[in-house]
Protein backbone atom coordinates (compact mmCIF):
# COMPACT_ATOMS: atom_id res chain seq x y z
CA UNK A 1 0.00 0.00 0.00
CA UNK A 2 1.32 3.61 -0.60
CA UNK A 3 1.55 6.37 2.31
CA UNK A 4 1.09 9.64 0.49
CA UNK A 5 1.96 12.24 3.02
CA UNK A 6 1.80 16.21 2.37
CA UNK A 7 4.16 18.31 4.59
CA UNK A 8 5.75 21.91 4.07
CA UNK A 9 8.87 21.96 2.17
CA UNK A 10 11.83 22.63 3.90
CA UNK A 11 15.88 23.50 3.05
CA UNK A 12 16.84 20.42 3.33
CA UNK A 13 14.61 18.83 0.78
CA UNK A 14 16.12 21.05 -2.13
CA UNK A 15 18.54 18.50 -3.43
CA UNK A 16 15.41 16.49 -4.34
CA UNK A 17 13.17 19.24 -5.76
CA UNK A 18 16.02 20.80 -8.09
CA UNK A 19 16.37 16.71 -9.57
CA UNK A 20 12.62 17.25 -10.21
CA UNK A 21 13.18 20.83 -11.17
CA UNK A 22 15.57 19.94 -13.86
CA UNK A 23 13.74 16.86 -15.15
CA UNK A 24 10.65 18.93 -15.63
CA UNK A 25 11.67 22.26 -16.73
CA UNK A 26 13.50 23.71 -19.97
CA UNK A 27 14.15 26.13 -17.53
CA UNK A 28 14.34 25.09 -14.35
CA UNK A 29 14.70 27.54 -10.97
CA UNK A 30 17.88 27.67 -9.58
CA UNK A 31 18.24 26.67 -5.88
CA UNK A 32 18.82 30.29 -4.61
CA UNK A 33 15.50 30.97 -5.63
CA UNK A 34 14.02 27.94 -3.32
CA UNK A 35 15.93 28.91 -0.40
CA UNK A 36 14.60 32.47 -1.05
CA UNK A 37 11.13 31.57 -1.02
CA UNK A 38 11.72 28.92 1.79
CA UNK A 39 13.49 31.61 4.44
CA UNK A 40 12.51 35.02 3.36
CA UNK A 41 8.96 35.16 1.22
CA UNK A 42 6.23 35.04 3.79
CA UNK A 43 3.70 34.80 1.77
CA UNK A 44 5.05 31.95 0.15
CA UNK A 45 3.86 28.63 1.04
CA UNK A 46 5.89 25.44 -0.74
CA UNK A 47 4.64 21.78 -0.04
CA UNK A 48 5.96 18.43 -0.84
CA UNK A 49 4.77 15.27 -1.71
CA UNK A 50 6.62 12.15 -0.22
CA UNK A 51 6.00 8.28 -0.58
CA UNK A 52 7.27 7.11 2.23
CA UNK A 53 10.18 9.53 2.69
CA UNK A 54 10.62 9.99 -1.13
CA UNK A 55 9.69 13.67 -2.19
CA UNK A 56 7.46 12.43 -5.60
CA UNK A 57 6.14 16.08 -6.10
CA UNK A 58 5.85 19.65 -4.38
CA UNK A 59 3.79 22.84 -5.30
CA UNK A 60 4.48 26.30 -4.47
CA UNK A 61 2.26 28.89 -3.87
CA UNK A 62 1.90 32.98 -3.15
CA UNK A 63 -0.83 34.54 -0.90
CA UNK A 64 -0.81 37.73 -2.76
CA UNK A 65 -4.06 40.46 -2.73
CA UNK A 66 -7.20 37.98 -1.63
CA UNK A 67 -5.67 35.06 -4.11
CA UNK A 68 -3.15 32.30 -4.46
CA UNK A 69 -0.99 32.45 -7.20
CA UNK A 70 0.71 28.86 -8.11
CA UNK A 71 4.45 29.30 -8.97
CA UNK A 72 5.20 26.08 -9.56
CA UNK A 73 4.31 22.43 -9.58
CA UNK A 74 6.54 19.58 -10.24
CA UNK A 75 5.68 15.33 -10.38
CA UNK A 76 9.01 13.12 -10.76
CA UNK A 77 8.72 11.93 -14.11
CA UNK A 78 8.03 7.97 -12.78
CA UNK A 79 5.39 9.16 -10.59
CA UNK A 80 3.08 11.79 -13.48
CA UNK A 81 -0.25 10.38 -14.90
CA UNK A 82 -1.13 8.74 -11.43
CA UNK A 83 -3.08 11.48 -10.06
CA UNK A 84 0.05 13.08 -8.00
CA UNK A 85 -0.08 16.80 -9.64
CA UNK A 86 -3.97 16.98 -9.10
CA UNK A 87 -3.63 15.77 -4.98
CA UNK A 88 -1.08 18.95 -4.87
CA UNK A 89 -3.89 20.97 -6.69
CA UNK A 90 -6.15 19.61 -3.83
CA UNK A 91 -3.42 20.84 -1.45
CA UNK A 92 -4.07 24.45 -2.87
CA UNK A 93 -7.83 24.31 -2.91
CA UNK A 94 -7.39 23.32 1.10
CA UNK A 95 -4.88 26.46 1.51
CA UNK A 96 -7.80 28.61 -0.63
CA UNK A 97 -10.43 27.56 2.06
CA UNK A 98 -8.36 28.21 5.04
CA UNK A 99 -7.55 31.80 3.45
CA UNK A 100 -10.77 32.60 2.22
CA UNK A 101 -9.55 33.86 -0.99
CA UNK A 102 -11.54 34.18 -4.19
CA UNK A 103 -9.29 33.57 -6.83
CA UNK A 104 -6.20 31.42 -8.01
CA UNK A 105 -3.81 32.18 -10.49
CA UNK A 106 -0.76 30.75 -12.60
CA UNK A 107 1.31 30.83 -15.87
CA UNK A 108 1.92 28.00 -18.06
CA UNK A 109 4.13 27.30 -20.92
CA UNK A 110 1.54 27.82 -24.57
CA UNK A 111 3.18 24.80 -25.72
CA UNK A 112 2.53 22.68 -22.62
CA UNK A 113 -0.65 20.97 -23.37
CA UNK A 114 -0.64 18.47 -20.72
CA UNK A 115 -0.46 20.73 -17.90
CA UNK A 116 -3.03 22.96 -19.24
CA UNK A 117 -5.40 20.35 -19.56
CA UNK A 118 -4.79 19.02 -16.01
CA UNK A 119 -5.70 22.71 -15.19
CA UNK A 120 -8.86 22.55 -16.89
CA UNK A 121 -9.86 19.39 -15.66
CA UNK A 122 -9.22 20.97 -12.77
CA UNK A 123 -11.67 24.09 -12.96
CA UNK A 124 -9.01 26.44 -14.46
CA UNK A 125 -9.83 28.80 -17.47
CA UNK A 126 -7.53 30.28 -19.57
CA UNK A 127 -7.71 33.81 -19.22
CA UNK A 128 -5.39 35.98 -20.85
CA UNK A 129 -1.55 35.42 -22.23
CA UNK A 130 1.84 36.92 -21.29
CA UNK A 131 3.66 37.36 -24.75
CA UNK A 132 7.46 36.30 -24.79
CA UNK A 133 6.68 35.55 -20.83
CA UNK A 134 9.66 32.79 -20.81
CA UNK A 135 12.75 33.97 -20.80
CA UNK A 136 15.05 30.75 -22.34
CA UNK A 137 12.99 31.66 -25.27
CA UNK A 138 10.48 33.96 -25.41
CA UNK A 139 7.69 32.04 -25.54
CA UNK A 140 4.01 32.80 -24.68
CA UNK A 141 2.60 32.11 -21.23
CA UNK A 142 -0.89 31.17 -20.84
CA UNK A 143 -3.07 32.64 -17.53
CA UNK A 144 -5.11 30.29 -16.35
CA UNK A 145 -7.36 31.18 -13.47
CA UNK A 146 -9.87 29.39 -10.95
CA UNK A 147 -12.44 31.96 -9.65
CA UNK A 148 -14.23 30.57 -6.35
CA UNK A 149 -17.10 31.46 -4.80
CA UNK A 150 -17.26 32.33 -0.60
CA UNK A 151 -13.47 34.66 -0.71
CA UNK A 152 -12.91 37.14 0.67
CA UNK A 153 -14.74 39.59 -2.62
CA UNK A 154 -18.39 38.53 -2.21
CA UNK A 155 -18.62 37.49 1.47
CA UNK A 156 -20.62 34.16 0.79
CA UNK A 157 -20.42 31.00 2.52
CA UNK A 158 -17.30 29.41 0.79
CA UNK A 159 -17.81 26.96 -1.66
CA UNK A 160 -15.95 25.80 -5.39
CA UNK A 161 -18.71 26.64 -7.81
CA UNK A 162 -18.76 22.70 -8.46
Amino acid sequence: MVTLEIRLMKLSDLQRIIEIEKKSFRSPWPERLFRHELARNRRSRYLVLEDEDLIIGYVGMWFVHGEIHITSLAVAPEYRRKGIASRLIEEVYKAAREKKVFRITLEVRASNKVARNLYKKEGFTEAGIRPGYYSDNREDAVIMTRELKGGKEDGQGFNFGD
